[in-house]
């Protein structure tokens, strides 16, 4: 594919959103971790705070996947000229 102006501004955007959510990313898997420990109870056996950074950050990393291929769908779409999909 030729490298057209179009393009690089596709990329520049894309990579504006991959970092955005690498720090969302990095923020839930590590501030979660360091932050849940203040909760101090019990949950099935377990502390609450293992609960919430299992859980939780695995609920946002499978959100941040979904975010990501929807906005590299629609910059495809944007900049391809591909018509939207009426699914």
């Amino acid at each position: 594919m030729p490298n057209t102006p179009g393009r690089a501004e596709s990329w520049r955007h894309h990579l504006r959103w991959t970092g955005l959510l690498l720090v969302l990313w990095l923020g839930v898997s590590f501030g979660v971790a360091v932050f849940a420990r203040s909760l101090s109870f019990s949950l099935f056996g377990s502390p609450f705070s293992i609960w919430i950074a299992g859980q939780g950050a695995l609920l946002v990393f499978v959100l941040i996947v979904w975010i990501n291929t929807r906005i590299a769908g629609a910059e495809d779409r944007r900049f391809e000229g591909v018509p939207d999909d009426p699914s």
